[in-house]
């Protein structure tokens, strides 16, 4: 078999590929990959990932509250543990205990709100960056900017 004359390839001129049937006739010969989905029940994860988009921050300081009790009281051993108990990473079990960073009063105003108020103004991610500074007072400031109406006294 040969792909054309010797001189083509010095010049370039390979020719051209053109289609000798229309378009509607042809048919591809090598099927699409498709995965079996799994059978309910039997992935590694214990329990399914949960989406960060369908909580309020209040809810994932509860959980950090909750697993910050358990490791203290011994029932879990380390963070790699809840991250498997959940279905998360431990980078993920990590970010959401960084918010026990946040002053204690911080924390408190953020569970007592509604959580009408909760939701659209306070995102986890946020109190993520806000937990990073290490003065309660700051951290009041910055939550405030964050939140105009959320009034935190320190």
């Amino acid at each position: 078999m040969t792909l054309g004359p010797h001189w083509a390839f010095e010049t370039g001129n390979l020719g051209r590929l053109t289609r000798r049937v229309p378009a509607s006739q042809v048919v591809c010969a090598v099927p699409l990959f498709r995965r079996k989905p799994k059978p309910h029940g039997l992935s590694r994860n214990p329990t399914p990932p949960q989406n960060p988009r369908a909580s309020s921050a209040a809810r994932f300081l509860r959980f950090a509250q909750g697993w910050q009790r358990q490791l203290d009281a011994g029932e879990i051993e380390s963070q790699a543990a809840i991250a498997r108990r959940k279905g998360l990473t431990r980078a993920r079990v990590c970010q959401i205990m960084s918010l026990l960073r946040l002053a204690p009063e911080i924390q408190g105003r953020i569970l007592s709100l509604p959580k009408s108020v909760a939701q659209p103004c306070l995102s986890e991610r946020g109190l993520r960056s806000t937990a990073r500074i290490e003065s309660p007072r700051k951290q009041a400031v910055a939550l405030k900017r964050m939140v105009g109406h959320f009034a935190v006294s320190p």
